[in-house]
């Protein structure tokens, strides 16, 4: 049987950059992670591929989900659900594979409280003046929509810490390598290894 795989949860604010620095991620040569694939019920954003990059579903399918436990984790963020299917994250940890989670603060929560041998990392902006910026640049909300999420971002930022890790994004490729080390820092920890050796000497955990 393969060695279970290892949960790495990637969450911040919105508008921090998550999407990007999980993208510019999977792009390293050296990195393996499957991408857990997250379901909502907001409309796709100009590019946005259903099955790609969200699974698009109604809000009546998704209450069918919640209500037959199908979810890992899910959360109302901005008048919309969203939330991680359950069986895919399951079945690719069995099958040995270390799966990556990008989701909103509440969402991290829940999967905390389900799976607390997960990897919990906090993205965060240089600040809220940066913040703002940027999700006026990105140029898919209005005004109202955009002042809503940075009031919800500062109650999101005190959230930080719950989680193990904050990582800066000042710049892509340096909150990139900063995931790479934390990973690879996460692996050598005595009760990840531990299992393989016991099981070595004949012994169980």
């Amino acid at each position: 049987m393969a060695k279970r795989g290892m949960l790495i949860v990637l969450s911040g604010p919105s508008g921090v950059g998550k999407g990007t620095v999980r993208k510019a991620l999977f792009n390293e040569p050296d990195v393996d992670f499957k991408y857990s694939i997250s379901m909502t019920t907001r409309s796709p954003r100009e590019g946005e591929v259903n099955g790609k990059d969200y699974f698009f579903v109604s809000k009546e399918e998704f209450e069918d989900h919640i209500k037959n436990g199908e979810m890992l984790e899910y959360a109302k963020y901005v008048d919309n659900y969203y939330g991680t299917p359950l069986n895919y994250v399951n079945k690719t940890l069995d099958e040995g594979h270390d799966v990556f989670l990008e989701i909103e603060v509440n969402g991290a929560m829940q999967v905390r409280a389900n799976c607390p041998e997960a990897v919990f990392v906090f993205l965060t902006p240089p600040d809220l003046v940066v913040l703002k910026n940027r999700l006026i640049g990105r140029g898919t909300d209005d005004m109202d929509v955009i002042d809503k999420r940075i009031k919800t971002a500062v109650s999101e930022i005190k959230m930080m810490r719950n989680y193990d890790y904050a990582v800066l994004n000042d710049k892509v490729e340096n909150a990139v390598d900063r995931i790479k080390t934390i990973v690879n820092s996460e692996r050598l920890k005595v009760n990840r290894v531990m299992p393989d050796y016991l099981s070595m000497l004949g012994e169980e955990d």
